[in-house]
């Protein structure tokens, strides 16, 4: 499955959603899904495969917001890290070759959150990924202006 027939599969996402992922520098990697525990707790992992300089998946996807506890591991034979995103701060994880770490986030609102390793030029752009939780904005966080064109 090509990365626009996952975007398409994405329930609930909208085109000006789909439109803007589509433009992300991903082409050829996977979507990944956050599976929920027994607990609750979403837990993701993603990796970086031996001499690809990707994240894979580029895209992971969160069925809702909350905390998600997120596996990382570096296959890779050089260092990198993982620049992520969380309520209020970002986090950061070192990654040396051949390791693997684990951080948990909190991406409480829908939306779609950037990761990347920021070492090295790592292939002219340096490795790009995106969180994207799903569902709806509630009625109190939502903005007081008229409803906005979706193209």
């Amino acid at each position: 499955m090509n990365e626009m027939d996952a975007l398409a599969g994405l329930h609930g996402s909208d085109r000006q959603v789909g439109s803007m992922l589509g433009r992300l520098p991903l082409r050829g990697r996977r979507l990944g899904y956050a599976a929920e525990g027994p607990d609750g707790r979403l837990r993701g992992r993603v990796r970086i495969p031996l001499d690809e300089m990707v994240w894979d998946p580029a895209i992971l996807v969160m069925p809702h917001g909350g905390e998600i506890e997120l596996e990382l591991t570096n296959d890779d034979q050089n260092t990198h890290c993982a620049l992520l995103p969380s309520n209020g701060d970002h986090q950061f994880l070192w990654l040396p070759n051949n390791s693997r770490g684990t951080a948990t986030l909190e991406l409480d609102g829908p939306g779609c959150y950037w990761f990347s390793s920021i070492i090295g030029n790592d292939e002219g752009q340096g490795l790009i990924g995106a969180i994207v939780v799903q569902g709806s904005t509630p009625p109190e966080a939502r903005l007081d202006r008229p409803p906005q064109p979706r193209s």
